[in-house]
């Protein structure tokens, strides 16, 4: 069975069908295998079972604020923010994109719609600063994964929803590693800003822009404070924490800033349920595989083949981060991880890992896999943007990949790192 459907999901992968589809297939033609037309019967009832989590409806809910967040002017301001902050260094807009993706983790916790979003405006920017396209577009594209990263994040949700792992732990143990990531990429773009001799700002902002700044920025930097404050405390779940945000960005958009009309909204909520449905399909084909691959025991055959090549635990954990990122580059991220979480994470805990921990370095690894060519979806949004081909971004992206890279092997092998904010509020277990 694990041969059938290994070729089977590689044969419709080649042949371009959407991974929702190539799931579903997949899933259809194991279960036949498994018991003839009779087991067929199930199909219905583990689809909606798959997406029937009241968790999952702070998906929507998170991607809702964050369209509506971007309409009401928020990334400009972020970006302005960004770039007092640091736009006197050398290199400065490049600087400003990663701090931006900073901020803006904590709007859509998303890295395609980060890149869309942020590249828009400092691609084009960084170009007439006199930075080279490919590099502007690969920097943008790398500090996108900060978003999923940093909470909230779509990507915790569902991992926490299926892996049954507390959701305000998962988004406690990724803000160190998120700001890490910052720090990372900052120094690298401090290393190739110097020997480019990319632009330097005039000066440095003085206390009253920075003020000025401060109070543009605030009602956007609330945001991320009310839904983690709010789920901390205990007076909201996380869906009703997602909720509050599209309330939050409602109030902004109609109240304070005043740029946002009922008219607008109609094209907000299609756009976002397009997206929803997408990803909600591809998960509910992967909740079916997954059952299949569960009911064959083939995460069971899939540990005792790790622990077979090795005993020693971070020669098999790196094993997994090999895999992990592999299957990233050419798997939907949601449905990697409804597929092999059920896989993986009993054997990390078996390891030794804590949920939490083992749930950011998956979250991680997989995000990286967005920006690492050939077919990561940050570096395809990126390039839309750029007008720039896939080969000439990939080449100036990989100085990125590689300090990211050593982020993961960092958060992985010193648990202390990721795990410091949830022992400190006791959110462990």
């Amino acid at each position: 069975m694990t041969g059938f459907l290994g070729a089977t999901f590689a044969i419709l992968i080649v042949v371009g069908m959407p991974i929702g589809f190539v799931l579903g297939v997949a899933a259809l033609l194991g279960m036949e295998q498994m018991g003839g037309g009779a087991i067929l019967n199930l199909v219905p009832q583990r689809y909606f079972a798959g997406v029937d989590m009241f968790t999952l409806m702070a998906m929507p809910f998170f991607i809702l604020a964050g369209e509506i967040m971007n309409k009401t002017g928020i990334t400009q301001r972020l970006v302005k923010f960004s770039n007092i902050l640091v736009g006197h260094l050398q290199g400065g807009l490049a600087h400003a994109n990663i701090v931006a993706s900073i901020f803006f983790a904590g709007i859509t916790g998303a890295a395609v719609s980060d890149t869309a979003a942020i590249g828009s405006m400092l691609i084009p920017a960084m170009v007439d600063e006199g930075y080279d396209k490919d590099f502007s577009a690969a920097i943008t594209a790398a500090s996108s994964i900060i978003g999923p990263t940093i909470p909230p994040s779509n990507i915790m949700v569902i991992y926490g929803a299926f892996m049954q792992v507390s959701i305000a732990g998962l988004f406690m143990t990724g803000l160190v590693p998120g700001l890490l990531l910052g720090v990372a990429l900052m120094i690298m773009t401090a290393r190739i800003s110097k020997k480019r001799g990319y632009p330097v700002g005039e000066k440095r902002a003085t206390f009253k822009e920075m003020v000025i700044g401060l109070k543009d920025a605030t009602v956007a930097l609330l945001m991320p404070l009310i839904i983690l404050g709010g789920i901390l405390s205990g007076m909201f779940t996380p869906t009703e924490a997602a909720a509050v945000a599209v309330a939050y960005a409602m109030v902004l958009g109609f109240f304070v800033y005043r740029n946002l009309t009922l008219k607008e909204l109609l094209p907000i909520f299609l756009k976002m349920a397009r997206t929803t449905g997408v990803v909600f399909l591809v998960i509910a084909a992967a909740s079916i595989l997954g059952w299949v691959l569960t009911m064959e025991q083939i995460p069971m055959k899939v540990a005792n083949f790790m622990l077979s090549i090795s005993d020693n635990r971070y020669i098999i954990m790196g094993l997994i981060l090999v895999m992990l990122m592999v299957v990233g580059m050419f798997m939907d991220i949601a449905a990697a991880l409804i597929i092999l979480g059920p896989i993986l994470h009993p054997l990390a805990v078996q390891l030794g890992y804590h949920p939490l921990h083992f749930g950011i370095i998956m979250v991680l690894a997989l995000n990286i896999a967005l920006m690492t060519p050939p077919v990561g979806a940050c570096l395809f949004v990126a390039c839309g943007i750029s007008k720039l081909s896939l080969e000439q971004i990939s080449k100036e992206i990989w100085p990125f990949i590689i300090v990211e890279v050593m982020v993961l092997l960092l958060i992985t092998f010193v648990p202390a790192i990721p795990l410091a904010l949830p022992k400190a509020m006791g959110l462990l277990g």
